[in-house]
C-alpha cells in the first residue's frame, strides 16, 4: 500500500489512541461506550503504525509532505 499518513498526523493518532485507552484504564467510561473507546484506539494506533489511512484512500487523499 502507497503511505499517506505524515508525522503529525501519526502524532495526533497516537495521542489520541493514549488518550481514549487512558480513559478506559481510569475507568471514566464503561459498557459500551468502553468498547467503542477501545476499537477506536486500536484502529488509530494500528493507523499509526502502518502510517496508511484507508479512509483515505477513495478521496486520494495524503497528509504527507510533497517532495518537491
Amino acid at each position: 500500500m502507497k503511505l499517506n499518513m505524515g508525522q503529525a498526523d501519526r502524532a495526533v493518532r497516537l495521542l489520541v489512541a493514549a488518550v481514549l485507552v487512558s480513559t478506559i484504564l481510569m475507568q471514566w467510561v464503561n459498557g459500551l461506550l468502553m468498547i467503542i473507546a477501545g476499537v477506536l484506539a486500536l484502529v488509530m494506533l494500528g493507523t499509526a503504525v502502518v502510517r496508511v489511512c484507508p479512509l483515505y484512500l477513495p478521496f486520494g487523499l495524503s497528509s504527507l509532505r510533497k517532495k518537491l
